[in-house]
């Protein structure tokens, strides 16, 4: 008999089972208290039942465990002082879409050496999450590979499908079922209306094949996610942060019936990828909150300990500082935020 089946594959390797993971790292009862009252509080806001604002702020991608939690412990400290205002949450990025090819995250290869130990990745993303949340900082991530929530999504209390993955299918009923706020990036043309219609079909049931946390292959049945909504992050024509762009979102939430609020990405296209451009996105967004402006509803900012970004193909990596997208750095992080919580 010809070999017809799985001829361009070199190895199935088993992986450990969601349940199996948690078993390991498990969510206890006080994780899970403050994980769920964290998505209540971030859903009040996207649906406009609370007044403060969502600050989504952390490292393009994480790749290094020890300057990760030294950045969340700065973070936790910097969101008491701003609690009344601002709800802070972490960016905790461990997978990364690729156009082409390049390193696709911690999650993936962990060890930044094309091993692609998976299962290391897995562990080490759960337990990055746990110590975020023992910091009573809620945690925000990307969701790309369907089978990845059923791991770690009991720890995320704000996710988002992102600008290239928006049109998919697969991602607008995964959404569907997921158990936080989930956020649409329009996509990298600057179109919101792929974003839009994502949110719809988000808001409806599906089914849809997937795993369950045994690992077992099933068809999942869900009921709509509700804090479906937009995430503004430019596009190819420019940034989409301005008032008329603002302003033509509004009209176009309104012609589909959706009521959540929206977030503003002050990275990305809309700061044309140069982190010294976040804060004029942030300070524009917030002198149209000063205006009376209620439909955003939070922002995102790509920050770390150090400013900038490094290639990890040169050798040596230096801490605190992000190996994909550039970053503004902690000081200018605690500003910004501090000076947002003034503004509001």
């Amino acid at each position: 008999m010809h070999p017809v089946d799985n001829i361009n594959i070199v190895d199935f390797k088993p992986l450990i089972t969601p349940n199996q993971l948690r078993q390991v790292l498990p969510l206890t009862e006080e994780l899970s208290e403050s994980v769920a009252s964290s998505r209540k509080s971030i859903e009040d806001i996207i649906l406009r039942k609370d007044d403060r604002m969502l600050a989504i702020v952390g490292p393009c991608s994480l790749h290094d465990t020890q300057a990760s939690l030294e950045y969340a412990a700065r973070l936790s400290e910097l969101s008491k002082k701003v609690s009344d205002k601002v709800v802070v949450v972490m960016r905790a990025y461990f997978e990364k879409p690729r156009t082409t090819i390049g390193w696709k995250g911690m999650l993936y290869d962990p060890y930044l050496d094309g091993s692609y130990d998976i299962a290391e990745g897995l562990r080490r993303a759960r337990s990055i999450l746990i110590e975020i949340t023992k910091l009573g900082l809620p945690a925000a991530t990307e969701v790309l590979d369907p089978i990845v929530p059923q791991y770690i999504t009991d720890l995320i209390a704000w996710a988002a499908i992102g600008a290239r993955t928006t049109e998919s299918q697969i991602h607008r009923q995964m959404a569907s079922g997921l158990s936080m706020p989930i956020g649409f990036k329009n996509s990298t043309d600057g179109s919101l209306y792929v974003a839009a219609q994502a949110i719809s079909a988000a808001n409806n049931r599906h089914s849809f094949f997937g795993i369950n946390s045994d690992g077992r292959v099933v068809v999942a049945e869900t009921k709509g996610n509700r804090c479906a909504h937009f995430v503004l992050r430019g596009g190819s024509n420019g940034p989409n942060y301005a008032s008329e762009h603002i302003a033509f979102a509004e009209t176009l939430l309104e012609k589909k019936g959706i009521h959540t609020g929206m977030v503003v990405d002050c990275s990305h296209a809309n700061s044309k990828k140069d982190y010294t451009k976040q804060s004029v996105a942030l300070r524009n967004v917030m002198e149209q909150k000063k205006n009376g402006n209620r439909s955003i509803v939070g922002i995102m900012l790509e920050s770390f300990l150090e400013a900038g970004n490094q290639s990890i193909s040169n050798g040596e990596i230096k801490y605190g500082l992000s190996i994909t997208d550039e970053c503004i750095g902690w000081q200018e992080t605690e500003q910004l935020i501090t000076e947002m919580a003034d503004a509001l």
